[in-house]
């Protein structure tokens, strides 16, 4: 999914819950990690979180539902561009404005994987 398509699927749901719902199905399209891209696992996640790459092409996974829905915006936010065009975008900004009450250890997590982003 793109983060467009992210967006507007989420935009239509009002419930909290039918949010969050909403990312573990997101999580559910996270492609395959290629046995040649390079892993780093993200420090600060209450899950186990691993964020993959492969030239500008990222990939993930967690060992939670949730946090696998997190992983799969994050990934649709920054895939296809350069550590130069990551540097560039207001990744925290879009994740709030998508309205996801994930709380406050999860929210730990996202940060990290923001940091990991911003430090390629």
């Amino acid at each position: 999914m793109t983060f467009d398509e992210i967006k507007k699927l989420l935009g239509m749901l009002d419930d909290p819950a039918m949010r969050l719902e909403a990312v573990m199905d997101i999580g559910k399209t996270l492609s395959p990690i290629p046995s040649d891209a390079v892993c780093s696992e993200i420090k600060g996640c209450t899950s186990f979180v691993q964020i993959c790459r492969k030239g500008n092409q990222f990939f993930g996974s967690a060992d939670s539902e949730l946090v696998r829905g997190i992983v799969a915006i994050i990934l649709a936010m920054v895939d296809g561009k350069t550590p130069e065009e990551i540097h560039q975008l207001p990744l925290d900004l879009w994740f709030s404005e998508l309205k996801i009450n994930i709380g406050a250890a999860r929210l730990n997590g996202l940060n990290s994987m923001i940091r990991f982003f911003k430090n390629l």
